[in-house]
């Protein structure tokens, strides 16, 4: 192979990479679209299937008199909340009923899952200890 039909492949090599994407060039599942997804398949016999559960459900809120819009700048400044700690959780969600019982001689410390308490973590989806306690 010579210096001139080497330099020729590279440019054809190029070239294609280079090239318009199209379902031509794609694998078997690809179709060019926008990225919409299919809601139904194709038969044996060449027709479409509807598959309901495929179409997809637009659910949208009632925003009549909604003051808020749905942009946010990139230049809005940041937020200055505090991140939420445990202690500050407590006072903010547990804190006032522990607080009322015991005012009231009602506050047993036995049961305390009347206050969201949880001794165990045995049935829980994502437990926190000691499987999944961050290291």
């Amino acid at each position: 192979m010579g210096l001139l039909s080497g330099a020729a492949r590279a440019l054809m090599r190029g070239a294609d990479r280079m090239s318009r994407w199209t379902s031509k060039r794609g694998p078997r599942t690809f179709y060019k679209s926008r990225g919409a997804k299919g809601t139904g398949v194709r038969a044996h016999d060449g027709t479409f299937v509807l598959v309901k559960e495929m179409v997809p459900e637009l659910v949208v809120p009632e925003l009549a008199g909604f003051r808020l819009k749905p942009y946010v700048n990139y230049r809005a400044p940041a937020g200055a909340d505090t991140p939420l700690t445990a202690r500050q959780l407590f006072q903010e969600a547990a804190a006032p009923a522990v607080a009322k019982d015991f005012k009231n001689g009602t506050f047993d410390p036995e049961h305390l899952e009347k206050y969201g308490f949880e001794p165990t973590q045995e049935g829980k989806l994502f437990q926190l200890y000691p499987k999944n306690f961050p290291r």
